[in-house]
């Protein structure tokens, strides 16, 4: 493989931060993602050059454009922190979590509300239940002979006696 020329990392260069500049604003690729792999997409250049290489003594030297590659991820991360959300597919993420957690305290108030009202059904069902009995005891009781007497209205005669 070809070793750059300094020309060739200088053009490289500027086209992939014109590229940096274009995934930040929002202008992605269709189907692709605000990363470094978009990032190398849009610029033409190896993904590869965004990592560290290895030296033939096996001692690390950064890549080719791997200052860009930090560059570019702590720019992203600084609009995610400031909620501007470049990428809107994560949006949508942050969006529908925030549904969920919506949506999720709502069932738990529903649930609990639902509890109370069974506890109150069951309440009131026991109370008619023994309003029921007592009524049905009472009419048992002054059915019998006892010393009640049913008062009946004298029919047709409107004056008080």
């Amino acid at each position: 493989m070809a070793r750059l020329t300094e020309d060739d990392k200088a053009a490289n260069e500027q086209a992939i931060r014109a590229a940096m500049e274009r995934l930040l604003r929002g202008e992605l690729p269709s189907g692709g993602k605000c990363d470094l792999k978009s990032l190398a997409a849009a610029a033409g250049v190896a993904r590869t050059g965004f990592y560290p290489k290895r030296n033939r003594d096996g001692s690390q030297r950064p890549g080719p454009y791997q200052h860009l590659a930090v560059e570019f991820e702590r720019r992203l991360r600084e609009l995610q922190e400031t909620g501007d959300a470049v990428d809107p597919r994560i949006a949508q993420i942050v969006r529908l979590k925030a549904e969920v957690a919506e949506l999720q305290k709502r069932v738990a108030k529903r649930d609990a509300d639902l509890a109370d009202l069974t506890k109150f059904k069951a309440l009131a069902i026991s109370r008619l239940a023994a309003q029921h009995d007592e009524i049905l005891m009472l009419r048992e009781h002054t059915s019998g002979t006892g010393n009640v007497w049913q008062l009946r209205p004298v029919l047709g005669d409107d004056t008080p006696r």
